[in-house]
């Protein structure tokens, strides 16, 4: 076998003239796996049976009377404590005073007796933020139900049906929720998931046998539970029912914003474009909190989309024909901006503020793209000004951990913004990219991304209003956190040769951890890609038992352009992606490099790589390559 797996490291060997090393290179990551110093305390709770066998399960209570409501234009209802849990609002049962409830424009809170008083009117989703200390009903997939969509012609005829017709204003809407000690702790994990975005039901299964399955056993998330961030499906909203089936197998709420390939692309306008989501899944937009974190989920999609005043250069070209060629836009709409200034005015300001949406704020993969950020980023930037934030994004299937005060070149062209104010987090892809590549011994493709990043989820442990991200790779424990490679001027040859093809057309790169002396002397390094190394993250090598020195990050993230090209490549993903299929890793803001000396003695050779991340947790891995003469 071509690779040796040590008790305390993973080893890569070089070995010459080998199809089958060379094959196994082709479809296995070089992984880290050895972790050091302490991680956020991970919080008690429920085992995955525990979960299933007591989560408050119900739905919210619509009240309809022969009379109808006394005003049509205010929809009234409670906010209650569901003792028996029921569903139903009995006369002994306590309204919950301090909720806050929400059309979509204005943001309420209850009074004494849980009552609330909203404007009402056609085509909104009313919905409460779910408190700490409470739990709001799910169903039985593990679907949070807090809102109550109106629309009382229901949706115009859209291929996948959207909003049934829900009649007149009800009486009442009143809004469930169980006494929960599991959000009340001030320790939390928040699963935050990227891009599902399964396009069939073979890629559905692909979904279960990964990131599902991983859920499916892990028991730390109960309280805040997992949060999909957009891309639920790809383009197929006939296949929701079976992500329903799926959540169904995780062990905690799961909650969904959309993204853009979740949209009615059938829909007349704007306003209706993501009514099939809305009815199976959730409200476009919404908060919840857990513990000391107050979570918001944003629409960042606008789809057909229009520029507005505030748009950046090129969005009005982009969306200029919303009828005739529709086009999405990362935009909040005004009601959704007026949402948030209210959403936020009733939030404390010492909360942890959690702020997702499908379409990143920024990043750092599309950063001179006006269509893939948002267009008020420096509106809402304005809005959590003083306030502890981070963002989370879906969407560009690449890893991101960007730190406040990181800056690129686009930002600061398209939105005026000069380093970020808080964290930016770009969560990678359940998919991966899009389920490319060699299907594993697991049941699901490599899927390596656009950034050599491998598919997988991110957690925010939270305590109090402090969190530490990690990120945890498919089908691997977290300690698996960078993938290494060898950077020759053999591979960049390989590279510019078969970069241009088809994807998946390229031979295999001969002998990828061998290098000669006309590639020492002609420049030849060591790679680690750290999938979730930021600013403040440091890289390590030692060779051979010598002197431990510090490798050199590829991307500084100091306000300049994006370098592109074979020489900030990872070539261990570039070499499964030429030849399986895939997007090509040719640029990446957490690749780490390493000038391998040119006085190498002939012969083999042992790299003890030690990633250290912002926190100080260490991860160590081990790359074994070889050094003749002459290939």
């Amino acid at each position: 076998m071509p690779t040796t797996h040590l008790r305390h490291g993973r080893t890569w060997r070089a070995q010459r003239t080998s199809r089958s090393f060379r094959a196994a290179w082709a479809t296995s990551a070089a992984v880290a796996v050895t972790v050091s110093l302490s991680m956020v305390p991970t919080p008690a709770a429920a085992s995955p049976e525990d979960w299933n066998d007591t989560a408050y399960r119900g739905k919210v209570e619509v009240v309809r009377t022969s009379t109808g409501p006394a005003d049509d234009s205010v929809l009234i209802g409670q906010v209650f404590v569901d003792a028996n849990q029921n569903g139903t609002r009995d006369g002994d049962e306590d309204g919950l005073a301090g909720v806050m409830v929400t059309n979509g424009r204005e943001v309420v809170r209850t009074d004494d007796e849980g009552g609330y008083r909203l404007p009402a009117f056609d085509n909104m989703t009313v919905s409460i933020t779910q408190p700490s200390g409470y739990q709001v009903p799910v169903d039985e997939h593990n679907i949070p139900q807090f809102h109550y969509n109106h629309l009382p012609e229901g949706s115009p005829e859209l291929r996948y049906g959207g909003i049934e017709p829900t009649g007149p204003l009800p009486s009442e809407v009143n809004f469930p929720v169980a006494e929960s000690e599991t959000t009340a702790a001030d320790e939390q994990s928040c699963v935050m998931a990227g891009d599902l975005q399964t396009y069939d039901e073979q890629e559905i299964e692909y979904a279960r046998a990964g990131a599902i399955k991983d859920l499916s056993d892990r028991d730390d998330y109960a309280g805040c539970g997992t949060l999909f961030l957009g891309d639920i499906v790809g383009d197929d909203l006939s296949l929701y029912p079976h992500v329903k089936e799926l959540v169904g197998r995780t062990n905690g709420p799961a909650r969904f914003l959309p993204g853009n390939h979740d949209l009615d692309f059938d829909a007349p306008d704007a306003e209706h474009s993501f009514d099939t989501f809305r009815a199976q899944l959730a409200p476009e937009y919404y908060s919840y909190d857990v513990g000391d974190v107050h979570v918001i989920a944003l629409n960042t999609v606008d789809y057909p989309c229009t520029a507005g005043d505030d748009s950046p250069e090129g969005i009005e070209e982009h969306c200029a024909d919303p009828e005739g060629s529709p086009a999405y836009n990362g935009r909040l709409d005004d009601d959704q901006l007026t949402w948030l200034e209210h959403d936020l005015d009733n939030v404390d300001r010492d909360k942890l503020v959690v702020v997702a949406g499908h379409i990143g704020l920024l990043n750092y993969a599309d950063e001179s793209s006006s269509q893939h950020q948002v267009d008020q980023v420096a509106r809402v930037h304005e809005l959590l000004q003083g306030r502890k934030v981070v963002a989370l994004s879906g969407h560009s299937h690449s890893i991101e951990n960007l730190k406040a005060g990181d800056d690129v070149e686009g930002w600061r062209e398209l939105f005026g913004v000069e380093g970020l104010p808080f964290p930016h987090i770009t969560a990678g892809a359940i998919s991966g990219d899009w389920y490319s590549g060699a299907v594993g011994d697991k049941g699901y493709p490599t899927a390596i991304g656009r950034d050599g990043g491998r598919p997988g989820v991110v957690t925010l442990d939270i305590e109090g209003n402090e969190f530490q991200e990690r990120f945890t790779v498919t089908g691997e424990p977290d300690d698996v956190q960078t993938q290494l490679g060898i950077n020759s001027p053999s591979y960049r040859e390989w590279f510019e040769e078969w970069s241009d093809t088809p994807a998946g057309e390229a031979p295999e790169l001969d002998d990828p951890l061998v290098v000669d002396r006309a590639d020492l002397s002609g420049g030849s390094w060591l790679t680690a890609n750290f999938f979730f190394g930021s600013t403040g993250s440091t890289v390590e090598v030692g060779i051979d038992g010598g002197p431990v020195e510090e490798a050199t990050r590829t991307q500084q993230m100091e306000g300049e352009a994006p370098d592109v090209g074979a020489e900030y490549s990872d070539p261990y993903a570039v070499s499964q992606q030429l030849v399986h299929g895939g997007s090509l890793a040719d640029r990446t803001m957490h690749l780490w490099r390493f000038d391998l000396p040119d006085d190498l003695d002939t012969g083999q050779h042992t790299a003890e790589v030690t990633a250290t991340d912002s926190y100080g947790r260490e991860f160590t891995d081990v790359l074994e390559f070889e050094v003749v003469d002459r290939r």
